[in-house]
């Protein structure tokens, strides 16, 4: 398998997601209709070494730099919105998952390619009991869950005291749960993101990861916690791996759209093809430009990202908010260019083997991801530069 060996360089690792793209492009369709990442494609993405990017280099994982985290996923994403998101949230998941204590991550990595989903969304309870804690209730939006091994379901449990009660990141073997049959959506169809249903079951307390301690930098893993890379804050590196799930549909769309351009007239129109319309080239050059400026904001909160996990210095509480806003801005700028070459692509564009439709659905629903909002993303913001708190410990 090629995932089998470790890539010479981040360039090899981009190429190997590259070259799968005309599989995932092939399979999108079905992904969308039979609202799961087909298997063909999860084992191709599990061979390139996609899911070793935050994997433990002691478990045979890579390690991989948050630039190229952003190239390798902007890649799938180019091919699939569907299969970029379902990438995305597992390798996502297992840098959260390297954050448990060691004993946990033992029984986890078994293997560099062990599929981890996951929800931060806190919606059963978590009972303390002797030996751990009981979970119970459903957990909404699980990514990718039909072909997870393990998920981290987020719980919420009694501090006592009257005080808000905790946050807890709870790791359950995907045996040990149920899941519903409920992902009938508009956008990002074949995410598979289904509910996770845990009935009772128990936790034992090495498989719990606290969430207030983790958002002020803090994690019970020992053998990471001197490893810069595994200092970088969670949340903000969700914010690049979201902007990479907006950048590769929309990239993706706006060559569609040049090649499209000349193989089509404007009906009812002088324009017998499309690219000679005035109004097709102020399109074109708009949406290239919002794409554009949604790179370089990648590129400048990257950047900082890459910075801090080599000097080591603290994020400040704006540093932390403007990532968060940016990478709402990007998903906004990314969206408004697909809306627009959607608009322009005609009405055969509605079909939907043609990807610019599903590019058009796929970017809307990313917007509405309560993290990922670029409304509330801006508002955050605006309150740390107007001197108040970010009214969120979600930085």
């Amino acid at each position: 398998m090629a995932g089998s060996s470790a890539p010479n360089s981040d360039a090899e690792l981009v190429e190997r997601v590259r070259k799968l793209q005309p599989l995932i492009r092939s399979h999108a369709l079905r992904t969308d209709q039979e609202r799961r990442v087909t298997g063909e494609v999860v084992t191709a993405l599990t061979d390139a070494g996609v899911l070793r990017m935050n994997v433990p280099r002691r478990y045979g994982g890579y390690q991989t730099s948050v630039r190229t985290q952003v190239d390798v996923l902007s890649e799938v994403s180019a091919a699939s919105g569907s299969t970029g998101f379902m990438a995305l949230i597992q390798a996502g998941c297992a840098f959260i998952a390297a954050l448990f204590p060691d004993e946990a991550q033992d029984e986890i990595f078994t293997g560099p390619d062990v599929r981890v989903s996951g929800t931060l969304i806190p919606r059963a309870k978590a009972r303390p009991v002797d030996g751990g804690y009981v979970v119970d209730g459903t957990s909404p939006f699980a990514t990718g869950c039909q072909d997870s091994d393990w998920h981290l379901l987020t719980a919420v449990a009694d501090s006592g005291g009257g005080r808000p009660p905790d946050r807890l990141w709870t790791a359950i073997p995907m045996t040990d749960l149920d899941m519903l049959d409920d992902w009938h959506v508009s956008g990002l169809a074949g995410s598979g993101s289904n509910s996770v249903v845990a009935h009772d079951v128990h936790v034992p307390p090495h498989r719990v990861l606290p969430l207030g301690p983790l958002l002020g930098g803090s994690y019970p893993s020992r053998r990471n916690s001197a490893d810069p890379f595994y200092g970088m804050p969670v949340l903000l590196l969700f914010c690049a791996w979201t902007a990479a799930g907006a950048l590769g549909p929309a990239r993706a769309a706006l060559a569609e759209f040049g090649e499209r351009i000349h193989q089509r007239g404007i009906t009812y129109t002088i324009y017998e093809h499309q690219h000679a319309a005035p109004v097709t080239h102020l399109q074109f050059a708009e949406a290239a430009m919002k794409i554009s400026c949604a790179e370089l904001l990648t590129a400048d909160f990257v950047s900082l990202i890459d910075a801090r996990v080599a000097d080591g210095n603290p994020y400040t509480p704006e540093e932390r908010a403007r990532i968060r806003a940016q990478s709402g801005y990007v998903a906004r700028l990314c969206k408004e260019a697909v809306d627009l070459i959607g608009s322009a692509s005609g009405a055969s564009s509605l079909q939907l083997e043609v990807p610019v439709q599903r590019a058009v659905r796929d970017l809307n629903a990313l917007n509405l991801h309560s993290f990922v909002n670029p409304a509330a993303n801006l508002e955050l913001y605006g309150r740390v530069l107007s001197g108040l708190d970010a009214g969120t410990p979600f930085l």
